[in-house]
């Protein structure tokens, strides 16, 4: 994985989006779903306030997150390439900022009631 790339990709991504640039570092974590390695679409992913070793990232994919308390595993951020690749541009996206992606389509917004 070319990691200057994709911190190349994220400043894109945030400049083309009038977003503040917040990297994270490869050893936090993530809080993501295991079938987000199944190839099911769409992926989703949202972010709250970092704590402690984590981004503040929870990445899921399907339709509808489940609230079951094992549902998000925790992962380093320098795996995630391992597990979908396509998510890697948006995670410099400061908190309160979320993304879909399915295929070509992808949306990206702010929803500030992620900040409470």
């Amino acid at each position: 994985m070319d990691w200057n790339f994709v911190t190349q990709e994220q400043k894109a991504k945030c400049q083309a989006l009038g977003s503040e640039f917040w990297p994270i570092e490869l050893d936090q974590k993530i809080g993501i779903s295991s079938n987000v390695k199944d190839g099911i679409v769409p992926i989703n992913g949202l972010r709250h306030l970092p704590e402690a070793d984590t981004t503040g990232w929870y990445i899921w994919a399907g339709e509808e997150m489940d609230t079951s308390d094992d549902f998000f595993l925790p992962l380093h951020v320098k795996h995630l390439g391992n597990w979908n690749s396509e998510v890697l541009k948006f995670l410099a996206l400061p908190p309160g900022w979320r993304f879909l992606k399915a295929g070509d389509y992808e949306d990206v917004w702010f929803d500030g009631s992620l900040l409470t």
